[in-house]
């Protein structure tokens, strides 16, 4: 006590002592202020939270809990881990509840009315009424009541809108509690708009990237490093401090709906990707930068999904209870750790590794070793201790994916719960069953009570001490990522530097220059491309079938011009008439598959199992497998998911028919043929009737054009095999990646992983031979 006393006196004395000597400044930014101390940090403080500013040695810190004295989590010349290990020791069990919740989606404003509803002061945003930037009174409730401080953003209005409101939210952090601020985060945002015309000059609301798919297809890790580095900045100035990526699971089954999130079916190229970008995102540069290589440039990678998703029987994805199960008829489950293990927890950089990791929803059929569990890896002992913590050395934080402790009460919801192999357990036993496996937060889930229910639990069959060391240990992981990248010193952004950052010109060409390096050219029959003068072209209207999406709203079917005529006019003549053409472009999907359950064929008396197609026209799976590897399910009576000698149709045939009906328009003219795809597909379709053809993976019209034109050379290479058919789908392994047939075209040409054209040819160079099978 003693001890304790005399330390306080001489903290207090030395604030008391140092008016003359301080070495710090203060500036007002009207809602917050800034403090620059001399050769230290800058601090960022609201005076309306209540908290105050201590001098101690000339130098200022904040006093966050307000118990006027300097705390060791509060002194920001100590280590990362000596401040979060303080703070883990001060909080409430409720507060740690709190730390180990991840937010429900949050849109800036709140919607009025489905899965991102919020109210404010009771009622629905209303534009004219409602600041935008306001706080919602649920975001109010979870950061006040059960302590949360780790917030997912979706949609924002503006970037300007979301500075303002990270303002607010960080400010009511800081008046509530130990002044822990929020730590955002976003699942990724840096998509393109196809119809967008690219001009460097005008900037934009974010830089536009190709997907993860196309980023792979660069086979070049040092664009992806430059992405995470631009994406990076443009999160820290929109408040984000987290990024729900990257996505690294190798998919090795082509017909996974989720492939084109990840980097392709390359263990090695995806390893290295995941370095690159990791280190991209958390690598602070230049003044931002600190020895540990953290800073306030800095975002924590969230890697995933551990310990790999993309092996999900017949191409059924885990979001939905008829795809919870992974399975490894090729014995491959070790090779879908690669790219973790040899890329995100082995960085080039000072990081060392990604900061947290997210399980995959999926249940890695018979793959526990030591338990023989088959539950969801989120729950799953053996896959989360035994082989992230114990044996890969991993001691970041591990974040469930979303809504897997919820109840499981339909078969083909997306947001159903996904408690899958522990549906039975009451909500407060999957709590603690996930907390015991070793994982540190729940994702989308907004309530602390069924954290403390667990820990409860706990306490009764392990005791108090072990339990309250148990999530003391995860406080301290993610406490540290809330440290690292600077929050706790200046959380508090300037809304007009926001608006430069965020799309600025330099970050708009970057991602553009990436597009145009990530579209493959797999086809140049006769050296169709390029057009180089400007020539008549003739581009067929595109119909697109009815469809909706993963939440359930629909979209109606539509017929139009697949690209904005009066940009395609600044590259070439424009007529309707195929005869009075020069050539044709035809921009088409790739087939559009079917989730792989159907309620009809449920309802006439089957299993409600069909195969999920990649051709265009109907598909009957008589190779399919006669008896499925896995199967189970509360709603179930069986276990066969098996589909063999089912039928299944591609909503969009008639891009298949549209390439066709083209070619024969257009006589013995060339027809160029685009294909934006999101997954492997079968070529043997279109391929005949195609002079050219171009693959990409979500770019701007703009981009084809400018290959099209011969403004820029293609470059980029498969990330993935086009199966010759769906024979060789059928037959092929989940687990496995490089075991199908690949489509040979007129040419001679394999369309194998690594396969792309320039216009001289083949493309052989160093990215070959680096990332061969």
């Amino acid at each position: 006590m003693k001890i304790s006393f005399f330390t306080s006196a001489v903290l207090l004395c030395a604030s008391m002592s140092v008016v003359a000597q301080k070495k710090w400044s203060e500036t007002s930014k009207g809602t917050f202020s800034l403090i620059q101390n001399q050769g230290g940090q800058k601090l960022g403080y609201s005076p309306a939270s209540g908290t105050k500013i201590l001098t101690v040695n000339g130098l200022a810190f904040k006093d966050l809990n307000k118990n006027g004295k300097l705390d060791k989590y509060e002194d920001w010349r100590l280590p990362y881990d000596v401040r979060a290990k303080d703070l883990a020791s001060k909080l409430s069990i409720e507060e740690i509840a709190g730390l180990m919740l991840y937010s429900a989606h949050q849109s800036i404003p709140a919607r009025a009315g489905g899965y991102f509803a919020g109210t404010y002061n009771g009622k629905p945003f209303k534009e004219g009424e409602v600041d935008p930037s306001d706080l919602t009174d649920q975001q109010k409730k979870f950061l006040k009541e059960d302590n949360l401080r780790h917030v997912l953003i979706t949609t924002v209005q503006s970037p300007e809108i979301a500075a303002q409101w990270n303002n607010k939210l960080q400010a009511y952090c800081e008046s509530v509690g130990a002044g822990i601020p929020a730590n955002n985060s976003t699942d990724p945002r840096h998509g393109t708009k196809a119809r967008a015309e690219y001009d460097a000059a005008s900037g934009g609301e974010i830089s536009m990237w190709p997907s993860s798919l196309g980023l792979a297809a660069t086979f070049d890790p040092s664009v992806v490093q430059k992405f995470g580095e631009v994406a990076a900045a443009e999160y820290r100035a929109l408040g984000i401090t987290t990024a729900l990526s990257p996505q690294v699971d190798i998919a090795t089954e082509p017909r996974w709906a989720r492939f084109n999130g990840t980097f392709g079916e390359s263990p090695l190229l995806s390893a290295a990707m995941a370095q690159a970008y990791c280190d991209g995102f958390q690598t602070s540069l230049g003044s931002k930068s600190t020895n540990s290589g953290w800073g306030l440039g800095s975002v924590n990678a969230m890697v995933k999904h551990w310990p790999g998703g993309g092996s999900g029987e017949a191409g059924r994805d885990a979001h939905y209870a008829n795809g919870k199960f992974a399975v490894y008829p090729g014995n491959n489950f070790d090779a879908h750790m690669i790219p973790f293990i040899k890329g995100a927890f082995k960085l080039k950089g000072k990081t060392q590794m990604a900061s947290a990791v997210m399980p995959y929803y999926t249940i890695s059929w018979n793959q526990d070793k030591k338990n023989g569990e088959n539950v969801a890896n989120n729950y799953n002992k053996y896959i989360i201790s035994d082989l992230l913590r114990t044996k890969y050395k991993y001691d970041g934080v591990v974040c469930t994916d979303w809504l897997v402790t919820g109840d499981h009460k339909a078969m083909d919801v997306f947001i159903d719960g996904k408690s899958w192999g522990v549906e039975n357990l009451s909500l407060a036993e999957r709590h603690y069953k996930i907390l015991m496996a070793g994982v540190d937060q729940f994702g989308g889930n907004n309530d602390a009570k069924p954290v403390i229910e667990a820990y409860k639990m706990g306490v009764k069959e392990h005791g108090e001490a072990k339990m309250r060391a148990r999530i003391e240990q995860s406080a301290v992981r993610l406490l540290r990522n809330i440290f690292r990248v600077g929050v706790f010193e200046n959380p508090y952004l300037i809304p007009e530097e926001t608006k430069a950052i965020v799309g600025k010109p330099e970050f708009m060409k970057a991602g553009y220059e990436t597009q145009l390096k990530s579209v493959v050219l797999l086809k140049n029959q006769s050296q169709a491309l390029p057009i180089t003068t400007k020539k008549t072209v003739y581009i067929p209207k595109r119909y697109t079938p009815a469809s909706r999406n993963f939440l359930g709203m629909e979209s109606p079917a539509s017929t139009d011009y697949p690209v904005s005529l009066d940009l395609v006019k600044k590259y070439f003549n424009v007529t309707d008439n195929a005869d009075e053409a020069d050539f044709a472009v035809v921009f088409i999907q790739n087939p559009t598959a079917t989730m792989g359950y159907d309620k009809e064929d449920l309802k006439n008396g089957g299993n409600g199992y069909i195969p999920i197609s990649l051709q265009y026209n109907d598909y009957t799976a008589t190779e399919a497998r006669e008896k499925s590897i896995a199967g189970g399910d509360p709603m179930e009576n069986f276990t066969n998911r098996g589909y063999k000698n089912k039928t299944t149709k591609t909503a969009n045939v008639t891009d298949a028919q549209l390439v066709v009906d083209t070619k024969a328009k257009m006589k013995n003219k060339p027809v160029i043929v685009s294909v934006n795809t999101t997954n492997p597909m079968v070529f043997s379709e279109i391929e005949s009737s195609a002079s050219a053809i171009l693959v990409n993976f979500g770019v701007q019209d703009q981009a084809l054009l400018d290959i099209i034109s011969g403004k820029s050379e293609p470059s980029a290479l498969l990330p993935m095999q086009m199966p010759a058919d769906m024979v060789t789908v059928e037959k092929q392994a989940e687990d496995v990646p490089y075991d199908m047939k690949p489509h040979k075209d007129s040419e001679g040409n394999l369309y194998d992983f690594g396969f792309g054209l320039n216009w001289k040819g083949v493309i052989k160079d160093a990215r070959t031979t680096r990332f061969i099978k």
